[in-house]
């Protein structure tokens, strides 16, 4: 082995390792690159002392390698750090990866809500079908309203908080069958357009929309992600792609985790507004900003916050504690 030609083929590398090691991992790239050129670096120290023991080279190699080990050993992210990586970097990427998905659920659930709401409001007819004329008046002049008054603002906050947490797990852990989430979406879908129907032919519509809405919008978004979150789970059993189908599910599994987290979040806050904005006395319009700005909140977090981790190639994974998991990050 010519020590001096390996030393001027392998030295752009350990002069880049010593480079990252002296200055602050910017992404998830560089990070990958440490802590390859790491592992590297050592592995040419281990060649270079079996087949040719140049004491200078050895001794330059170890200087570079304990100093990097410092920096993985010693350097390691501080409690405020790994907060904010986790809540503006991995928790938004485990929403984002699922936006188009997202919206292919929202579009289906709100076309199958629109179509209930149609066949009933043209047919008459099946609307005796769901209760005596007697009990839909009742429905659309008390029940429906009354329905947001009956318990105090922090009991029904936690109440629908409960209610609505359990559908989006429902969906989600059901998701391996493909049906549940299905199911859960479709009867959720049929509900509202059946509602929307009875409330019309009473005359109610505007009490509909003006109920509903406020929480609505970020409710329902919770539970489109859900579905789509279920729904990407069943895809992963059928088709796991070039991993094995455990190794694929269990991958998915844990992001969807994170999914479940940041879901919790949003649940809060329609179930705040369902409990203490929806009841009030507020505009109507006053009400629909605040539905409208949480969704739209929630995803300017997923969309800025997530698109930058994604084109880092960071992933959602809370099992991939590779060098990005013990290296500070700026």
């Amino acid at each position: 082995m010519d020590v001096y030609a390996y030393v001027k083929t392998r030295m752009p590398d350990w002069d880049r390792l010593s480079q990252l090691t002296g200055k602050r991992v910017s992404d998830g790239r560089e990070c990958d690159e440490f802590y390859r050129l790491y592992l590297q670096t050592s592995s040419d120290l281990a060649k270079i002392r079996s087949r040719a023991p140049d004491p200078q080279t050895v001794l330059f190699l170890s200087a570079v390698l304990a100093r990097a080990r410092v920096r993985i050993t010693t350097e390691v992210m501080s409690v405020k750090d790994a907060l904010a990586r986790f809540l503006l970097r991995t928790l938004p990427l485990s929403v984002y990866r699922l936006r188009w998905l997202t919206l292919a659920v929202a579009l289906s659930f709100l076309a199958v809500s629109a179509a209930a709401f149609l066949t009933y409001v043209f047919c008459p007819q099946l609307l005796s079908e769901l209760g005596t004329p007697h009990t839909l008046d009742e429905y659309a002049r008390h029940a429906f309203k009354s329905y947001y008054s009956v318990y105090s603002n922090s009991e029904f906050a936690a109440m629908v908080w409960t209610n609505n947490a359990l559908i989006a797990v429902s969906a989600i852990v059901g998701g391996f069958t493909g049906i549940v989430p299905v199911s859960v979406l479709w009867t959720n879908a049929v509900a509202i357009g059946q509602a929307g129907a009875i409330m019309h032919s009473r005359g109610a519509l505007d009490v509909f929309f003006g109920l509903i809405l406020p929480h609505g919008i970020p409710e329902l978004c919770a539970v489109f992600v859900a579905g789509a979150a279920g729904l990407k789970i069943f895809w992963v059993l059928a088709v796991p792609g070039n991993m094995p189908r455990a190794a694929a599910l269990g991958k998915e599994g844990r992001q969807t985790l994170l999914t479940v987290f940041a879901l919790t979040g949003l649940l809060f806050l329609a179930g705040m507004t369902e409990g203490f904005v929806t009841p009030s006395a507020l505009p109507w319009a006053v009400k629909m900003l605040c539905g409208f700005f949480i969704f739209v909140l929630f995803w300017c977090w997923v969309t800025v916050f997530g698109r930058r981790a994604c084109k880092a190639e960071e992933s959602a994974d809370i099992s991939q504690a590779g060098p990005e998991a013990s290296v500070e990050y700026a």
